[in-house]
């Protein structure tokens, strides 16, 4: 693996892990910063979110608060699909609820590194099996 792909992969996990941070979910430019332009989630509800809609309602939603529930993530790993295109798949806790998430990431020239194109997290049914 080349030092670009390593750091593609290191980057784009490191860019996930600042998203589930309660200080940057409570905070629209840090996200922001976080979120590719044209950036689409489809949620575990079946929601589909853009980026505007997304960087309106995080500062409300769970994992935001620091003396509230924090994402307690495991098993995140990085692939490159493409250059400048990284796939990042993990699994998280938030209190009660395990759920499995996957995202694409992008580096774009002259945007600002590693942004998150692409988001879908899946809750697990309680005693459904960890992933290995």
């Amino acid at each position: 693996m080349s030092e670009e792909t390593t750091d593609g992969v290191a980057e784009a996990i490191a860019g996930e892990l600042e998203l589930l941070a309660p200080r940057v979910r409570s905070d629209r430019e840090a996200a922001g910063r976080l979120l590719d332009p044209d950036f689409v989630e489809v949620g575990a509800s079946g929601r589909r979110w853009d980026r505007e809609a997304m960087l309106s309602e995080l500062p409300g939603k769970p994992g935001a608060f620091e003396d509230g529930p924090r994402y307690e993530p495991s098993g995140m790993t990085g692939t490159v699909l493409a250059p400048g295109i990284v796939h990042v798949t993990y699994e998280v806790v938030l209190g009660e609820r395990r759920s499995r998430h996957s995202s694409i990431w992008r580096r774009r020239d002259g945007d600002g590194g590693w942004r998150m194109y692409y988001h879908q997290g899946t809750i697990v049914p309680p005693g459904t099996a960890e992933t290995p």
